[in-house]
């Protein structure tokens, strides 16, 4: 069975001890092992001289009796101690003889410590990411934008936009376009529908205000258009 301690050392990683214990020499169990860092332990050494609330055994003993069976035992996945308190995640297979007499057992130790280091890292890094997709994705809110600076715009008069006149109208979709609605793809649309008028005239509304202001800029204008 040493044999397969070491086929397991190769396919295992460094934070992984694997012990084979004949357990018939309790005084100097430990026959093979690799990885002994973990638990800090040796070729010769006793059975007791591992992890801290190793429970394989005893469990062992208790589903012996239970089933009354001379069968090997496996006892996987609990949680144990090195002797300068890592925490390990353990696991024991036990071997009977005929009579149900435990005469070997091959335990896995892991050291979790770098385990969760990855883990928090990881955590770590997703959450960094979703914190910046976050951030990233609030200033996007575009259309509470739009409505908040076209509503501004609108309210100005404090009247509805269907008792606004021609001059009055013209000057919310200055004040849109002075805070530079127009840049946004979709906000003639909404101006229009805001104001009660169609698209063109908002566009023609658009050419009064630069005219006014001297500018030549065109990039809100369509390529073809309406009269109101």
């Amino acid at each position: 069975m040493e044999t397969v301690v070491s086929v397991l050392k190769s396919m295992l990683g460094p934070n992984v001890e694997v012990v084979l214990h004949d357990l018939t020499r309790p005084e100097s169990s430990i026959v093979a092992i690799t990885n002994g860092h973990v638990s800090g332990r040796n070729v010769g050494q006793s059975i007791l001289s591992g992890p801290k609330n190793d429970k394989a055994f005893a469990a062992a003993e208790v589903e012996l009796a239970s089933r009354g069976l001379a069968s090997h035992s496996v006892i996987g996945d609990y949680p144990t101690f090195s002797p300068t308190g890592q925490p390990l995640r353990s696991a024991t297979a036990l071997f009977r003889d005929s009579n149900g007499e435990p005469y070997a057992a091959l335990c896995f130790n892991a050291d979790m410590t770098v385990v969760k280091l990855a883990h928090s890292w990881l955590e770590r890094m997703l959450q960094t990411s979703f914190t910046q997709e976050q951030q990233e994705a609030e200033p996007a809110d575009m259309d509470a934008l739009m409505s908040e600076i076209i509503s501004d715009a609108v309210n100005k008069f404090g009247k509805p936009p269907s008792m606004m006149n021609k001059e009055e109208k013209i000057h919310a979709v200055e004040v849109m376009l002075q805070r530079g609605l127009f840049i946004v793809k979709g906000s003639v649309e909404s101006a229009a529908r805001s104001l009660g008028v169609t698209r063109y005239t908002i566009y023609n509304y658009l050419d009064e205000c630069r005219r006014k202001n001297g500018s030549t800029d065109t990039s809100a204008k369509p390529t073809s258009r309406k009269k109101k």
